[in-house]
């Protein structure tokens, strides 16, 4: 216990040496997936919730394994009274004894614990702490404001290519809001305005409530450099709210890390929703758990102002947050440096492919086709090129009649970050088009297709009808595509092998390879050296 406790106190006090720097990594590389170490978990003590989750391994692409959350409502009395209600202590302390019996259960060999808002806020906290950690057999660690609002950011970071914009994370008793650039994150502020800490406030009255929020957001700095940017939305509550307009809406994918909303929309839509709930028209709708529905107005309120005063472009929901910004932190800087997407779609290469191998050699047989043809390539094209090399195999298993909606439907439901739901459904469909084939009677659901614009289905397209030509030729195994090469001479493109493949050359390649050919507005040919 003294090993973890020291481990998880080294690693807190690193973040808030952090936390009034800029944090950098270095630009991510395409490295390996290491071996996965033993599981890991995190008790997440809340002011709405205390929830236990269980990842695969700590290692740079998080998987969950369980997840588990209780809903005890710690700090709804705080601030009014300053204490941690009894009823929620008990809740709460009958939670943390199952989390303890499965985290022995699962054998879980390293557990750290953390508690936020409410805990630190309210006079009778180190108490319950103190049960907690007798409970959990682990030391709970308070998290103070700022270190709150620098983890939320870090999992941003992990989990988003690229941020720009401000994370706000919304819990029970508290507001955290960061700015974030890529790798470098801001120093963050904390403000009392959580749902719970709001409705307790307010005493119910959302006039009053208004006031608090209007106040209270007046002169929070990071919103300042908020205009035209993003903000990244991390909470319970307002993953409700996004799950409810992906109902609305229509939206074809109900994947919620990565849902974007464009902020003229959203304010609209937290407008109406405040509208909708103060005439209890939600009480039916079984997407929100009922304990959250009462809270919907104060997050949508907060969100509502936010939107207001920061003016982003768009408010994108994220899963990821203090837990996994925990996690991240205690990462080696080399794996914190990794692309989330890659390191999560070389795990699945290496887990369903029939060789790990043969995908890596596939990335730089596409290399050289692109350059060959000159195809222009953004850095977000090109990684999402490597993504779907990586992925080209994973649907082999399946039956051969469904091969191609199954893998479809795993990839875009699949457990990937560092990607948004627009580079999912290109991914998809270059997959989805190795195993359909081309012919236009065999093309996806349309909803798919709403997702990407007309070149990523064209770019899609090409990179599937090369998958077909490489995997005919190759048979998955690796070896082959690197005695292959392209020439492209004005309208003519041809695949040369080296000879001491003469056997592979068949009509069946031929063919395929042709369709690429035809694909790019060339013809096709195959000549051996």
């Amino acid at each position: 216990m003294e090993s973890r406790s020291r481990n998880l106190r080294r690693a807190v006090s690193r973040v808030a040496q952090s936390g009034s720097r800029r944090h950098r990594t270095p630009a991510p590389t395409y490295l390996r997936p290491r071996k996965p170490e033993s599981s890991v978990a995190v008790i997440d003590i809340g002011s709405n919730s205390v929830r236990l989750v269980v990842y695969e391994a700590l290692e740079r692409s998080l998987v969950s394994v369980f997840n588990e959350k209780a809903s005890c409502g710690l700090g709804r009395e705080v601030q009014s009274t300053g204490l941690l209600a009894s009823d929620a202590i008990s809740k709460a302390l009958t939670s943390l004894r199952r989390f303890h019996a499965l985290c022995k259960v699962m054998k879980i060999s390293r557990v750290y614990a953390i508690a936020t808002a409410a805990c630190r806020d309210a006079t009778n906290g180190a108490d319950f702490i103190a049960q907690a950690e007798r409970i959990c057999g682990v030391p709970v660690e308070i998290l103070p404001g700022s270190q709150e609002a620098y983890l939320a950011a870090l999992g941003v970071v992990s989990s988003v290519h690229k941020p720009n914009g401000i994370v706000g994370d919304l819990g029970g008793g508290s507001l955290e809001l960061t700015d974030v650039r890529d790798h470098r994150v801001g120093r963050g502020i904390t403000l009392p305005l959580g749902s719970l800490a709001l409705q307790d406030a307010s005493k119910k009255s959302l006039k009053r409530a208004n006031s608090i929020v209007k106040a209270a957001l007046a002169d929070a700095t990071p919103l300042k450099a908020g205009k035209g940017r993003t903000f990244y939305a991390i909470g319970g509550t307002w993953r409700a709210l996004a799950r409810l307009h992906i109902i609305q809406s229509g939206y074809p994918l109900r994947v919620m890390h990565g849902y974007s909303i464009p902020a003229a929309d959203a304010l609209d839509f937290v407008r109406r929703l405040r509208r909708l709930v103060a005439s209890d028209m939600l009480a039916d709708i079984e997407v929100v758990a009922e304990a959250r529905q009462p809270l919907l107005t104060y997050a949508a309120l907060v969100l509502e102002h936010i939107i207001r005063i920061a003016k982003p472009k768009a408010i994108v929901f994220s899963t990821y947050g203090v837990r996994e910004g925990l996690l991240y932190s205690m990462l080696p800087a080399a794996d914190r440096s990794r692309d989330g997407l890659i390191c999560a779609a070389q795990t699945l290469n290496s887990l369903l492919s029939r060789s790990a191998c043969h995908a890596e050699e596939l990335i730089e047989w596409t290399d050289r086709l692109f350059r060959a043809l000159k195809l222009q390539e953004t850095e977000d094209d090109r990684r999402l090129r490597h993504t779907a090399c990586l992925l080209s195999d994973i649907g082999w298993r399946i039956h051969p009649d469904y091969r191609s909606e199954q893998t479809l439907s795993l990839i875009m439901n699949g457990n990937f970050v560092s990607i948004d739901h627009q580079g999912r459904a290109f991914v998809a469909l270059s997959v989805y088009y190795r195993y359909a084939g081309l012919n236009e009677a065999n093309g996806p659901s349309p909803v798919v297709g709403e997702l990407v614009t007309s070149p990523m289905d064209e770019r899609a397209r090409i990179l599937g009808a090369a998958f077909r030509v490489a995997h005919l030729i190759s048979a998955a195994q690796p070896g082959v595509l690197s005695a292959t090469q392209f020439k492209n001479s004005g309208r003519k493109l041809t695949l040369v092998f080296e000879h001491r493949l003469v056997d592979l050359v068949a009509d069946r390649v031929g063919g395929r390879f042709k369709q690429l050919a035809r694909l790019v507005g060339r013809s096709g040919s195959i000549v051996l050296r």
